[in-house]
């Protein structure tokens, strides 16, 4: 695979040599100033290398083959755990992503006869001069190669966890004397193989060894886009030291993170959903495969609030006068990409009255209470699951809580607080058992720079989704179906968004559907209207994007690839216009209701509670789904289906795939009813606008019908299609619909677009001088993306 990196190009590295070594756990140890705009601390890293990996798949492939195949008897993944190579030393070439690790007698192309300099690297990382000598005696040291950037990485050392009192637990050894760094690497790797129930106690023991004393400074460098970390002599993965301490603090420009006020102008700093993910707030293994677990100890000024993905509600600690220390933890392992932190004065919203079976502010059900009673073998590595606890299975509502600043206390409880729990309980009932033993909703502040955003325990909501009850609800719902296809469910390549954001918009149709309690003709009518909606979002996005950023699977048969290091790159991972490109989400969308409708409906949602069953807690390719999905429809409705087809047809080729094309060409002219009704309306507003001011006598003037907010939307886009809206016609559909009250579900980006786009120099003109008012509160991407339009 050709993984050379162009900084002239918009593919995002990931560098992390993740076939080597894994990080299966993190331990965050973090101080939150809002004056300086840093957060600064620790973080432990507890790493498995690949040798004990290979021997642990191994033993449970061989435990578990049998089981899964009699429990199952469906199509196994393609193996997502980590691409393992053999024990072989490891060659590398400048300027690839896989030069993560040196061979024996190669040298290390980066350094300068076994030192680095001090200087600032091109992304203004700060770098360091290894700490001690580094004469190598002709032996090259095994690297390990995280992801970082926008990082001053300040020490890194190793960790003593053989200093923890009662550690000999986890040994053969009955005392520990005379320890050496192979003892202290057989501690941590019992430690994070222990299994799933005994969650608590392996915590515990994390914390401990998080805590204990440093056994000698490790050398380390960075660059652009990665920390580099080596111990003299230590020529192999498993030499290196399994537990290693980073001393680092996060730069006020860090991409990962997002400095601004609330709307309630107090300041606050919370995670964004950058382009580059995590690596800027810490050092961290990026690409999907690194599933770990973590812990988080934050301390922040007494005034705020630090919310986090972790299963339990944290509830702080005072220390010093002033400052309060807030714990969170998660057992199930996940990709570092998914962590979230919100830090700000958000004020809890509980809903006006509280009935006594009020599940939300309920403790979730503890981890380790499975159920022997359950039926069926998980394929994920171990972990507490709830999918094997009888009492998780059938928890419709799970614990949730909503925040938000104050000033957004009344619309949140007019809306949000009100549809939560019919969108959770409407979630359970199409997809089964939720993931995620609790939920935290955050109103983030206003220059979020999309709708919503879904990681592990907590959802981010722009304040945008408060304007109306079904932009809240649909939004709502479209996260919340995140939290089994994206979060427990992942894509293994995350240049197949599809898998999680196609799925995301398929489901949230139907679950708010359920969420309403609709019948089953209304839902159809309102999916159909909503279809109506997305192809004409789908038709316009194609006429105005580049091709190659309209395939869904653009590394084809590549995809899942990586380096021998484990390091690959994301296609177009860093361009500015791709966060703003809803190509992933439309297509997707429009091949789930396709394939849905050649299976039935009620067979296709029985198949994928099948599906989420025996992937949960995995990654998975496009063929995965394809695979089990195609095995699932009778052989009469499959016609010329296969995995072959969607992928070239639907995944891999740009434009409108052909078969949407002819079955929007046959429902031509056989709209829903509630389409129907908008183009009625949109021909009386047609008849209006290029009818003379003056009207002929004895005309009648034409009477406007109600609309709901999707038939607006869908009225309002044919509208556009007319050359030109006089300016009666615009104050008219003002009156009428009072516009400024409706959902504001158009983000800004598209509306700069379709200014520019008119060639009108006034229209033009309006949208500069809109955004140089509003420029200083948007994100940069946000701003990038729309200065490259107007400049």
């Amino acid at each position: 695979m050709d993984t050379k990196l162009d900084p002239s190009r918009d593919d995002l590295p990931l560098m992390a040599n993740t076939s080597h070594m894994l990080v299966r756990h993190y331990t965050l140890d973090l101080d939150v100033d809002v004056e300086s705009h840093v957060i600064e601390g620790t973080t432990v890293l507890f790493l498995e290398d690949e040798n004990s990996l290979k021997k642990r798949t191994r033993s449970t492939q061989e435990t578990c083959q049998l089981e899964a195949e009699e429990a199952c008897r469906l199509r196994t993944p393609e193996p997502c755990r980590v691409p393992m190579t053999s024990a072989r030393s490891f060659s590398c070439k400048v300027g690839c992503s896989d030069f993560a690790t040196f061979g024996k007698g190669e040298k290390d192309p980066s350094a300068k006869d076994g030192n680095h300099d001090n200087q600032e690297q091109a992304s203004g990382i700060s770098s360091s001069k290894y700490c001690c000598d580094t004469e190598h005696h002709g032996r090259e040291d095994f690297l390990l190669v995280l992801d970082c950037c926008d990082l001053s990485v300040l020490k890194v050392e190793e960790v003593d966890v053989a200093a923890v009192p009662g550690i000999e637990k986890l040994t053969r050894s009955p005392k520990l004397t005379g320890v050496c760094e192979e003892l202290r690497n057989e501690i941590v790797g019992e430690l994070v193989t222990l299994p799933a129930h005994h969650w608590r106690e392996q915590l515990d023991y994390y914390a401990l060894c998080s805590r204990a004393p440093g056994c000698g400074e490790l050398f380390f460098d960075t660059d652009a886009w990665s920390l580099r970390i080596r111990k003299t002599g230590a020529q192999t993965a498993m030499d290196f030291p399994h537990a290693i301490r980073i001393w680092y603090k996060t730069k006020p420009e860090g991409q990962s993170v997002t400095w601004t006020s609330d709307q309630s102008g107090r300041p606050c700093v919370y995670t964004m959903g950058s382009p580059i993910n995590n690596r800027a707030l810490f050092p961290c293994q990026e690409p999907p495969v690194a599933m770990s677990t973590w812990q988080a100890t934050v301390r922040a000024a007494a005034s705020f609030v630090v919310l986090m993905s972790g299963e339990n509600s944290a509830k702080p600690t005072p220390l010093r006068e002033g400052c309060l220390s807030w714990h969170y933890y998660v057992t199930m392992p996940m990709p570092a990409s998914t962590f979230t932190v919100a830090v700000g004065c958000w004020t809890e919203i509980k809903p006006e009255t509280c009935s006594s079976n009020d599940l939300a502010t309920a403790g979730p059900l503890p981890p380790s209470a499975t159920d022997s009673r359950s039926v069926g073998i998980c394929g994920h590595m171990e972990y507490p699951c709830r999918f094997q606890n009888t009492s998780a299975t059938t928890q419709e509502l799970i614990p949730h809580r909503v925040f938000a600043p104050v000033c957004l206390r009344g619309v949140c409880q007019e809306t949000l607080v009100r549809l939560l729990p019919p969108c959770l309980s409407a979630a359970h009932s199409v997809l089964g058992t939720h993931p995620f033993s609790r939920l935290d909703i955050l109103i983030v502040p206003a220059n979020f720079p999309s709708l919503g955003m879904a990681s592990p325990h907590i959802i981010f909501l722009s304040q945008s989704t408060l304007t109306g009850w079904s932009l809240c609800g649909t939004r709502l719902c479209h996260e919340i179906a995140h939290s089994w296809f994206g979060l427990a469910i992942g894509a293994r390549d995350w240049t197949e968004e599809w898998l999680s954001e196609g799925f995301a918009t398929h489901l949230e149709d139907i679950i708010w559907a359920e969420a309403q309690q609709l019948s089953s003709h209304e839902a159809q009518e309102q999916q159909e209207l909503r279809a109506c909606l997305r192809w004409h979002r789908l038709q316009d996005e194609l006429q105005n994007s580049p091709e190659e950023m309209q395939v869904l699977r653009p590394s084809k048969e590549k995809t899942g690839h990586v380096s021998d290091s484990g390091a690959s790159v994301v296609r177009h991972g860093l361009n500015p216009d791709k966060m703003f490109m809803q190509v992933h989400y439309l297509k997707g969308y429009f091949l789930l209701r396709f394939l849905a409708r050649r299976l039935g409906d009620e067979a296709y949602f029985s198949f994928l509670r099948k599906f989420v069953y025996t992937f949960h807690g995995q990654l998975i390719l496009s063929q995965n789904f394809l695979q089990m999905l195609l095995e699932n429809i009778p052989e009469e409705n499959r016609l010329e289906l296969s995995v072959e087809n969607i992928f070239q047809d639907w995944l891999e080729s740009s434009g409108i795939p052909k078969l949407l094309q002819q079955e929007r060409r046959r429902r031509a002219g056989a709209e829903c009813a509630l389409a129907r009704r908008v183009g009625t309306e949109v021909a009386k507003w047609t008849r209006a606008n290029r009818r003379p001011r003056r009207r002929k006598r004895g005309e009648q003037e034409d009477v406007f019908e109600k609309l709901l907010p999707d038939q607006l939307v869908l009225l309002l886009e044919h509208l556009l299609e007319e050359k030109t809206l006089r300016p009666r016609t615009l104050q008219s559909l003002q009156r009428t619909y009072c516009l400024h009250e409706q959902d504001a579900e158009a983000m800004g980006v598209y509306l700069y677009g379709e200014l520019m786009v008119s060639e009108d120099a006034r229209q033009q003109q309006l949208a500069r001088r809109c955004f140089e008012l509003a420029k200083e509160q948007m994100d940069r991407f946000s701003a990038q993306v729309v200065a490259e339009m107007l400049f």
